[in-house]
């Protein structure tokens, strides 16, 4: 299957490096191109096990490839993945400038019918924003043309890469999160994005399919689950410390309880 990857940030490079590895056509797209001259030098911007030789394993086979070319990268896949930045704003809100900005080159770029997946993490309610940014652009084309615009859909599908095990987290994953539309174009989309993850599903399924909005939130309510338990945790060394208590100890004892479990303490 033919991929593109917009981004080539954390999670960009990783998704598309694994993907190539599992035989599909990636196409990387960003927009800095001295980051794009260090890939296509043998470079990589971050580190992470075993992704330096995935990389180039991919490269010299012809399976990945590394781009400026906003058109080419459109042209090549419908399948196109938005892994670009979400940094904070001054409020503290995920600024989507990027997000957005990747969706309206998709929609002044193409031409059939195309799967938008926001991989990125965004708060809830990005994915109508995304369509709004592609179906503005795809007015304009349209009225250029004189044609009828192609159609998308838009898919939610957020990543749960931990740094330093994000390849083994790509490829091993717990489960994957599709959030998809229930028209026709959404059930599209779900057909091709189970055609994609199935080397993933062999043994058994991993795929959670849900509405879109409830993707986007469950990236957000996994990331705070997480940051609960070690805040909670280091609330707990506090006060074992005023105590006297021995805060290792307290973990063990409270991390064998399976409805607890040791991970993140």
């Amino acid at each position: 299957m033919n991929i593109t990857i917009i981004g080539t940030g954390y999670v960009g490079l990783v998704t598309g490096a694994c993907l190539a590895d599992l035989g599909n056509n990636v196409f990387c797209l960003d927009v800095d191109q001295a980051k794009i001259d260090l890939l296509n030098h043998g470079g990589v911007p971050i580190y992470e096990p075993g992704l330096k030789e995935i990389i180039e394993r991919n490269v010299d086979a012809g399976r990945l490839t590394f781009s400026t070319d906003l058109a080419a990268s459109v042209a090549h896949a419908s399948v196109q993945f938005i892994a670009v930045g979400t940094p904070p704003d001054e409020d503290g809100s995920a600024d989507l400038q990027y997000v957005l900005a990747a969706a309206r080159n998709i929609g002044r770029h193409m031409t059939d019918f195309k799967v938008v997946v926001d991989k990125s993490t965004v708060p809830v309610g990005t994915a109508d924003k995304v369509a709004a940014a592609i179906t503005e652009e795809l007015v304009i084309a349209s009225e250029a043309r004189q044609s009828m615009s192609p159609g998308f859909s838009v898919v939610s599908n957020p990543e749960f890469l931990k740094e330093g095990a994000a390849v083994e987290d790509f490829t091993r994953p717990d489960r994957i999160v599709l959030g998809v539309a229930s028209d026709a174009a959404g059930e599209r989309a779900l057909a091709t994005m189970r055609q994609l993850y199935a080397p993933f599903n062999r043994n058994h399924e991993r795929t959670r399919v849900m509405d879109v909005k409830s993707a986007e939130f469950t990236k957000y309510a996994a990331n705070a689950m997480l940051a609960t338990r070690i805040s909670f945790m280091n609330e707990l060394a506090n006060l074992a410390d005023q105590v006297g208590a021995d805060i290792e100890l307290v973990r063990q004892g409270i991390g064998s309880d399976p409805r607890i479990g040791y991970s993140f303490l």
